[in-house]
């Protein structure tokens, strides 16, 4: 077939017989949607391989059927999203590529494209596409070992200005610290739009990992993954790395380091920048680190600049010393949502590492039942310690199941439920060093407990449940009364001591009142005889002027 340009099909297109241009009829149907201006047909992947399972899967055969679709494509409102896999050069395909990349090139509507396992060509065209692509917002670009050239390419689109990526997805393109480093320029340039970025499976060590550090322009990163590279001997990378959390101006969400090799040091030298600068870590199959570096994450756990709410460890062998250490972690800490132990799929045929004794270890923690201050200080935060797949396979106490499963449901009455679960009788003697000013305090206290006796959590089986408190209204009242009588009765006895004083202090306050009283009288007499006087005096005044009009008339 000869090569064919976009003006080819722009001067063809009133003429096209769908069933002749394209290699199968779902190929037709993709292309007469497009032509008609559906705009549901928001995405499609294309490859070589068969998948008809995929609606939206568009399959390249023989003929012309790249072509139309990246013209069709290009002249499309609505289309967002490309996915381009397994897409090598052969069988007709070099003469179609050009006219597909230069209609592709022409989208105005496509916001994100996925390009995997792509070969050298097809790459190299891809990357000269995205420039002209100005709604781009998301580039997933996976297994395609484009080359130190490649990666160049990339970073010098990057630099243009160009693209306004928010998501950044290389995964597996053998970028070893060279790649990396050649991109980090790039990156710097969509920096402040930027919000995801992934490095996963692609040869990265400690000079890559120290050179992504340089990107403090990266305000609005909220993920970034760089799992499945080798930092066994990145300590220094990962210090770095640990600085730039704490000085740069994110607020990073998700940070995933799975399977990298770390050891202990390298996990000394991440633990603060981690915990403290972000709400999910995963550090799953990182199964070089033992008690040691555990220790220090711990520590770090317990600190107050603490913002970490995830926190994965799957997959890697804790042991019984390991849950101990990260069980005193959680001791005041109120932030930490779900610490997995247990990873996903991690199960029967897997050894976890962690025996009965181990997982006793978070049962005070999570319910420290020594005094009713203890209890109400333990951690009520905490709701998973594995993930949900392998609770089957784990051998713990059912406490401490309960406890999880209440933190989770009733966050806000974890506290009181675990009060009145563990302690029966309620010792108020603490309280009776301030006299009766805490009785009004207690009662609301109860009153405000009294809706424990009506929650539920579920079982095993989430379809059934169970009361977390098991006694009726009526006994929970009883508890009430019991305790508020021996509050009153326990009142210390120098407060029945003063009786006597306070009683004679009221008769001296009746006293002073009667001769408040009185005065108050006395001034009420004197302020009528003012009244009586001023009135006399105006009678006398009035006599005399009557005299004194009398004497003129006689004279």
């Amino acid at each position: 077939m000869e090569r064919r340009d976009y003006d080819y099909y722009e001067s063809n297109v009133a003429d096209i017989n769908l069933r002749q241009i394209t290699s199968c009829e779902g190929n037709a149907e993709k292309i007469r949607r497009l032509l008609g201006g559906d705009d549901t047909l928001r995405h499609l992947t294309l490859g070589t391989t068969c998948a008809g399972w995929d609606k939206n899967y568009f399959h390249i055969g023989e003929g012309d059927d790249l072509g139309w679709l990246g013209y069709f494509i290009g002249k499309s409102k609505f289309f967002h999203h490309l996915y381009i896999r397994v897409l090598h050069d052969g069988e007709g395909r070099e003469q179609q590529m050009p006219a597909f990349m230069e209609g592709i090139a022409r989208s105005q509507s496509i916001r994100a494209l996925s390009c995997t396992d792509l070969g050298d060509n097809v790459s190299e065209a891809i990357v000269r596409a995205l420039g002209s692509l100005p709604r781009l917002e998301e580039l997933y670009y996976g297994s395609n070992s484009p080359g130190p050239n490649g990666f160049s390419a990339l970073r010098t689109l990057l630099e243009s200005g160009v693209l306004k990526l928010k998501k950044l997805l290389l995964f597996d393109n053998d970028m070893v610290d060279d790649g990396v480093a050649s991109l980090v320029n790039g990156l710097k340039s969509i920096g402040p739009s930027l919000k995801v970025l992934e490095l996963i499976s692609n040869s990265i060590g400690n000079e890559g990992l120290s050179a992504l550090a340089a990107l403090a322009n990266c305000t609005s990163l909220e993920q970034l993954d760089l799992s499945r590279n080798d930092f066994s001997m990145a300590a220094a990378g990962l210090g770095s790395l640990s600085d730039w959390l704490q000085a740069a101006l994110l607020n990073l969400n998700e940070l995933s380091l799975r399977s990298c090799g770390i050891d202990d040091e390298g996990l000394q030298a991440l633990a603060n920048g981690a915990t403290n600068h972000c709400k999910d870590l995963d550090l799953s199959e990182n199964d070089s680190i033992t008690v040691l570096g555990l220790r220090r994450l711990s520590t770090s756990l317990q600190s107050e600049s603490c913002r970490l709410e995830k926190l994965d460890l799957g997959w890697m062998d804790i042991g019984d010393d390991g849950a101990e250490v990260l069980a005193r972690g959680l001791i005041g800490n109120k932030v930490l949502i779900r610490m997995h132990l247990c990873g996903e799929g991690e199960g029967e045929d897997d050894d976890i590492a962690i025996t009965p004794a181990g997982w006793s270890a978070f049962s005070p923690v999570l319910c420290d039942t020594s005094s009713v201050n203890n209890t109400y200080l333990s951690n009520h935060t905490i709701q998973e310690l594995w993930h949900c797949d392998a609770f089957d396979f784990i051998d713990i106490d059912e406490d401490i199941v309960q406890y999880l499963r209440l933190n989770k449901a009733h966050p806000q009455y974890a506290a009181r439920c675990k009060i009145l679960i563990n302690h029966a009788h309620l010792d108020m003697t603490p309280l009776l060093q301030w006299e009766l000013k805490c009785l009004p305090l207690a009662v609301g206290w109860f009153e405000r407990a009294t809706i424990c006796t009506t929650l539920s959590i579920h079982n095993s089986n989430p379809d059934s449940s169970r009361r977390i408190l098991e006694e009726s209204k009526e006994v929970f009242q009883s508890r009430i009364l019991t305790a508020l009588y021996e509050f009153v009765r326990g009142v210390p006895k120098k407060v029945l001591e003063r009786r006597d004083e306070l009683a004679l202090v009221a008769v001296y306050d009746d006293k002073i009142a009667m001769v408040e009283e009185e005065k108050k009288r006395i001034q009420e007499d004197v302020e009528s005889r003012k009244r009586k006087i001023t009135q006399l005096e105006e009678e006398n005044k009035r006599l005399r002027g009557i005299v004194e009009t009398v004497r003129n008339a006689l004279d």
